[in-house]
């Protein structure tokens, strides 16, 4: 979590940094690019207007999110942009405010179909949003924030990524895609304080609201979620390369687990059979577990030396 410990004490402001939030038009993403202006930033509505599938409708929902931060008072713009052509929101943001300082990668479609029946067209219109829209904004944003040594990337995930989820084999793929993104990022970006994270939330919006029932949706309301997405994006944050769940007041980090796992001498040689006879050996979790966090882990684990 952000180290509180280094902050001022008071609210967590936003004065003099500008926010890029992509489909911010409604859901989850309103409710970032409200709180991030309440709290002084400069913000870039970004949303093409688009049905769930991906298409486009003459709805400017941007245009009104706007509306409604200037209407308070608040700095916002509205950006029209595809994800796609994610360099053009990084410049609508350099021309309208000179910087960008955080950006929240949370445009998203859904083509849910069962995997027999899931086409090239649901596949990439998936890929492309998510994944390609998130890469082509991110990397127009990037050489911004190095340059100014300070960044803050948020990419939100889906539990439909971390875990699978029948129907979504495309979105579940790209919202996992963006976790291995992210952990890049951080490491590439930590030298320069550009941070980078990673948030599955719970909540419904109009991608879950109309197959929940009433009671849940009232417990899983997008307001939850912000404070966790305002602390990551916060000047004082220190995290970077983390990966959360967050939804009805509930938060928490996630890591790999790694269970002590097999140990055959490779020089003695091994086979499949003796893999499998000590199947449960590979698969148990019950002792020895450790908790990677590198490539550099597995292959200390990899090399260590063979039990005598």
């Amino acid at each position: 979590m952000p180290d509180l410990a280094t902050q001022p004490g008071g609210p967590l402001r936003f004065e003099g940094r500008t926010v890029i939030v992509t489909g911010a038009g409604s859901g989850l993403g309103r409710e970032y690019a409200l709180e991030f202006a309440r709290r002084g930033a400069s913000v870039v509505v970004n949303d093409p207007g688009v049905t769930l599938d991906g298409n486009r409708t003459d709805t400017p929902a941007a245009i009104r999110v706007v509306e409604e931060i200037s209407a308070a008072g608040g700095r916002a713009i509205a950006s029209t942009a595809s994800v796609v052509d994610g360099a053009d929101i990084v410049e609508e943001a350099v021309a309208a405010f000179g910087s960008v300082d955080v950006l929240v990668n949370n445009a998203g479609i859904i083509r849910d179909r069962s995997f027999a029946k899931m086409t090239d067209a649901d596949w990439r219109a998936v890929q492309d949003v998510h994944l390609l829209g998130a890469w082509r904004t991110t990397r127009a944003a990037w050489p911004h924030m190095l340059e100014r040594r300070f960044g803050r990337i948020l990419f939100i995930t889906s539990a439909a990524g971390l875990y699978g989820n029948f129907g979504q084999a495309n979105y579940a793929t790209a919202k996992m895609g963006l976790v291995g993104l992210m952990r890049t990022l951080a490491r590439e970006g930590a030298a320069k304080n550009v941070l980078s994270n990673a948030l599955a939330p719970l909540a419904a919006t109009r991608f879950s609201r109309s197959v929940m029932p009433p009671a849940l949706v009232e417990r899983l309301e997008p307001r939850h979620v912000v404070p966790l997405v305002v602390a990551l994006c916060h000047e004082h944050a220190t995290e970077n390369g983390g990966l959360f769940e967050v939804g009805a007041g509930w938060m928490a980090r996630l890591r790999w687990q790694r269970g002590a796992g097999l140990r055959f001498d490779a020089a003695a040689g091994f086979s499949a059979e003796d893999v499998a006879r000590r199947w449960p050996e590979l698969a148990d979790f019950t002792t020895g577990v450790d908790y990677p966090d590198a490539v550099e882990d597995t292959l200390r684990k990899a090399l260590e030396a063979p039990p005598r």
